[in-house]
């Protein structure tokens, strides 16, 4: 009698799982269409803007942060982040700036921006006599303020000058820089507030009328702004400015660093935020005109 031996089953061949490999090529294209979409968006939309200088105080100190939009004048060959464009005249949808609005611009013949508030459009008539600012020969209402008090740190030490030491300790017992305030209030209503230390030699300006397709421009700490009052060769700005040279209007600021940040202190990122500064608006206080 033969005996058979009971059959198992085949076991199931084993197949061995291959990993893809990383595709390099796609992971590249990402990268570049990724880089290409933020570069559209800060080029086109809206970037981000870092005050270098004490230009614009009151409303800007040195280390904020804020935000620009591109496109409420249109688009020119300073867009682009980079300013890779050669220059060229006009705007693509092109709006004229607002009397007040505060803009980024390049100036004639450099790379780098600056930040400035338009006071003159095409046609007005721009004058300052010991400081008091004329346009189209009346005199734009000024109103002087409390004078107001920023906290020293590293990005306004507050230094001595010619105007003398400002210098003046708080209720709570730090150190504040101590700053004479000017409002002023625009014909359409448009107010702002203006650093006046005393007579300076920008405040006096002859009678300047602004060219079609140029705006004039003024920074809000007029004794210490390189604008359309300076020469270029002093940096300025050398008399109204193309409207072509805008690249966007600021709008808020979306946070301010005092200058004691470190990159190798990750802590003092955090540290060196001032309180209080965030969301603030950058759009002139507007007034029923009187």
């Amino acid at each position: 009698m033969t005996q058979s031996t009971p059959q198992t089953p085949d076991a199931p061949a084993q197949t061995e799982t291959q990993k893809p490999g990383t595709d390099w090529w796609a992971e590249i294209k990402a990268i570049f269409w990724l880089v290409l979409a933020v570069l559209a968006f800060h080029s086109f939309i809206a970037k981000p803007f870092y005050i270098p200088s004490e230009s614009m105080m009151p409303i800007l100190l040195k280390g904020d942060r804020l935000v620009v939009t591109k496109f409420p004048y249109g688009w020119s060959w300073v867009s682009p982040s980079f300013h890779v464009l050669p220059p060229f005249h006009g705007r693509l949808f092109g709006r004229m700036p607002k009397r007040g609005d505060v803009v980024i611009l390049t100036p004639p013949g450099r790379t780098e921006d600056y930040i400035k508030r338009v006071i003159g459009i095409p046609g007005d008539t721009i004058e300052m006599i010991d400081g008091q600012l004329f346009l189209n020969g009346v005199a734009v209402k000024r109103e002087r303020r409390p004078d107001t008090m920023i906290p020293i740190d590293d990005n306004v030490p507050c230094p001595s000058n010619s105007f003398g030491d400002h210098q003046a300790t708080g209720p709570d017992g730090k150190l504040y820089c101590r700053l004479p305030v000017v409002r002023e209030t625009l014909p359409t209503g448009v107010s702002y507030d203006t650093i006046d230390e005393g007579p300076s030699p920008v405040d006096n300006v002859a009678k300047v009328v602004v060219p079609a397709g140029h705006v004039y421009l003024m920074g809000d700490n007029r004794d210490d702004s390189a604008d359309s009052r300076v020469s270029l060769s002093d940096d300025g700005l050398g008399g109204p400015v193309p409207w072509e040279n805008i690249g966007g209007r600021a709008e808020f600021i979306t946070f301010s660093y005092d200058g004691s940040s470190t990159w190798l202190n990750p802590i003092s990122w955090f540290s060196a935020l001032r309180g209080g500064r965030a969301g603030d608006s950058l759009r002139g206080h507007e007034t029923r005109p009187q």
